[in-house]
Formats: C-alpha cells, structure tokens, sequence
C-alpha cells in the first residue's frame, strides 16, 4: 500500500465510458495523443505527480493507486457525480447578442469561449461556450464539457517515491 505523503508517478489515458465509450478525451502520453487525434502542441504530456493525501486528483483515482504495484495498469470507471458533476440545464443561459458582443468587443460564433462575467445568469467566475448563435440571442453553456458523462481513466503506475 502506498502511504500518505508518498508522490505516485503515472500515465494516465481518460476515455468516455458512455454513448460514445472508448473516445479518449485526455492523456498524460504523447504516443497516445498522437494516435488519437487528440495532440495540442501548446500542452506538455508528461507523466502525472500525485501525492497520496493532498486532493488533487479523484478520490476513486488516488484510492486506486494506492494499491497499485509499479507496473501495475488499471481502469477505474467513474460516474458523472465522481467526475466533472451531472450537467445542470440553469447553467446553460441565454443573453442579448447585442449585450454580449458589445462587453466582450468581438462576434459570437458557435463554440467560442466566454467568462461568466459577462453573463447575468451565472455567479460563480466560470467559462462557458456558446452553443447557439441567433440574430438576437446567444446561447452558453457554463457545465464542464463532460459532465454528466461517465468516464474512464486507465492508470499505468510509473513509480513511487517516499
């Protein structure tokens, strides 16, 4: 068992576990990212430090490297409510086009990024996406992209350092 305070080195590759089970969302490992289409240049992949105890990662993940021999690969399945939350429809707002392209000075377009500051809709400091233009409205999703969807995450245990 690794105890508390130890630092966990792993590759990590995330995958949808639901409809469309088996897209890889995520991964530690550019040999992975490369293979499926999900490569960004700007991103550093890296092996991921966990340190047993501070909460930064899933408690189901850390819970199961804990167990882990070096070596060692696993896949942990983790339910929306163990993973980016359930997808909530009061996060999803619609404000005048006119009122949003004037504060934020550029052109809704579908898929771009807003901060939830320029939202009445929205308390906490968050980024939604736009996900309907109209002439008079636009939409924005404020949910995390994943939620709501089970997923999985497949675990390659590099190392352990006490």
């Amino acid at each position: 068992m690794i105890e508390e305070g130890a630092v966990a080195v792993i590759h990590f590759v995330g995958r949808l576990a639901g409809d469309d089970a088996g897209a890889v969302f995520d991964t530690s490992d550019v040999d992975v990212a490369l293979e499926e289409g999900i490569y960004h240049n700007n991103r550093d992949y890296a092996p991921l430090e966990i340190q047993i105890g501070d909460e930064s990662t899933f408690p189901e993940i850390e819970a199961a490297v804990q167990t882990m021999n070096e070596g060692e690969t696993r896949t942990i399945r983790l339910d929306p409510e163990e993973a980016f939350g359930t997808h909530h429809e009061d996060r999803i707002v619609e404000v005048p086009r006119a009122d949003l392209e004037a504060q934020s000075e550029t052109t809704a377009t579908e898929g771009d990024l807003v901060g939830s500051d320029l939202t009445d809709g929205i308390d906490d400091a968050c980024t939604g996406w736009i996900t309907d233009v109209t002439a008079d409205t636009v939409e924005i999703d404020f949910n995390h992209e994943l939620a709501g969807e089970p997923v999985e995450f497949e675990i390659r245990l590099l190392s352990v350092d006490d």
